[in-house]
């Protein structure tokens, strides 16, 4: 047994995770609950202080579960980055947004990978887990980490392998889901999977870090082309005036052949509507086409302005303007039963409602009030709910799902409800009331 996996069998490995968000804090939740002892980075001083005082900052971690995890002495975060020089793997959770041009914004993968080449040491395991392009971790982190003097599957250790995080997702938690793992050298991927073999269920190694990569775009572009498919369905039936719902329904009873996806009002979360902009932008360097991702792309970002569209003409049978109509969008995050807002389409729902001259109020029973992101700050906080103040808005647009809503009760007090998720399916006798977008 080598000496490394001796280290992990014993629990006196010690992982490192930079980035405490969505991805870094349940990876460190699960490695800590294996008994290995986890040190968090991160550069948001208020969030370690939040953690280190045994509370979370995500809804799908609860509070017991981090108390737990600092009193038992298995987990700390810090903003300190010399740290990095106690631990034995460092896991790279941190953001990969696009730039205004649809590129990869690379730039906290480099200002992560550079401050740990400045406390790097022989030995140690280095694992990107952010969505990226295939070639990220070989083409620009390896040659940062060289810097130093040390050689990449030689002197440490380099790896891939793909977060697979799916917030509110109560059949699959972090450590259910298989880890596809590549690395740079075989013993590189034979540490890794060893490592994530200690708090991970099952590990997939792949021959190279570009097939790790290549395996999260291909999981993302799969997302967003069905769903860019029925969103432009949705539109095309609703001018036959065919319910997209009912006949997703019906073609989901048949046994084989057929995977059911479902409309919106437009893509949330980090991953879906942004990932697969990384592998065209990849694809160009080698004078290749994506038609088929940009065309989806294409789709699913016109999605918001079809719901605003559908809202107007909705006003216009009530003989109402959107201009000077009070609307109330019920659900702020990217999917049902989350906090996370992260590329949410409500938030372009409310900019474009507010573009037309709508006076716009939110309500989120999981998001109490709006934070400054990369490209907005609403400034807005979520109102309280009461039959009265249904009634007092001109629309009200269903653009999250939660189960927290009482869409029986949300129908019978609102005036009229433009309903994005289907969440009013099944309400009889809703007439003219409610209309589908």
């Amino acid at each position: 047994m080598s000496k490394w996996e001796k280290k992990v069998d014993n629990k006196e490995v010690v992982v490192g995770v930079m980035g405490l968000g969505y991805v870094g804090l349940p990876l460190a939740r699960e490695f800590a609950s294996a008994g290995l002892k986890v040190v968090g980075f991160d550069v948001d001083d208020k969030k370690v202080r939040i953690l280190n005082s045994g509370r979370s900052i995500i809804k799908h971690v609860p509070h017991s579960q981090v108390k737990q995890m600092v009193k038992a002495g298995l987990f700390s975060a810090t903003t300190k980055m010399a740290r990095l020089r106690t631990v034995d793997a460092v896991l790279v959770c941190v953001p990969t947004p696009l730039t205004e041009n649809r590129e990869p914004d690379m730039q906290f993968i480099i200002a992560s990978t550079e401050t740990i080449a400045k406390y790097l040491r022989a030995g140690q395991l280095i694992v990107l887990e952010s969505t990226t392009y295939p070639g990220t971790t070989s083409e620009l982190m390896a040659p940062i980490l060289e810097r130093t003097g040390l050689k990449a599957g030689k002197d440490f250790h380099l790896a891939y392998s793909p977060e697979r995080e799916d917030p509110g997702n109560k059949d699959f938690t972090t450590k259910t889901i298989p880890k596809v793992v590549g690395g740079l050298t075989k013993t590189c991927l034979e540490m890794a999977c060893q490592l994530y073999n200690a708090a991970i269920v099952r590990t997939i190694p792949v021959s190279s870090l570009e097939a790790a990569e290549a395996a999260k775009i291909l999981e993302n572009i799969y997302r967003c082309v069905n769903i860019a498919m029925v969103n432009e369905l949705k539109v095309v039936f609703d001018k036959m005036g065919i319910d997209v719902w009912e006949v997703i329904g019906a073609a989901s009873t048949k046994p084989f052949g057929f995977k059911a996806f479902y409309p919106g009002p437009g893509l949330g979360g980090h991953c879906i509507p942004i990932d697969p902009f990384y592998l065209t932008w990849k694809a160009r360097q080698y004078g290749m086409p994506t038609r088929f991702i940009e065309l989806a792309g294409e789709i699913n970002t016109g999605m918001p302005r079809y719901v605003v569209t559908k809202a107007m003409e909705a006003l216009n049978e009530h003989r109402k303007s959107l201009k000077g109509s009070s609307v109330l969008v019920l659900g702020l995050a990217y999917k049902k039963d989350i906090d996370d807002l992260r590329e949410s389409p409500s938030i372009e729902l409310i900019e474009l409602l507010r573009e037309k001259g709508a006076k716009v109020d939110y309500n989120d029973p999981f998001i109490a009030k709006t934070h400054k992101q990369r490209k907005h700050d609403l400034k807005m906080a979520s109102k309280k709910l009461s039959a009265k103040m249904l009634a007092g808005y001109d629309v009200v647009l269903i653009a999250t799902d939660h189960s927290d809503y009482d869409y029986n009760w949300i129908v019978k007090n609102a005036r009229l409800v433009v309903d994005t998720r289907n969440a009013t399916a099944g309400i009889r006798g809703t007439g003219k009331k409610v209309v589908k977008a």
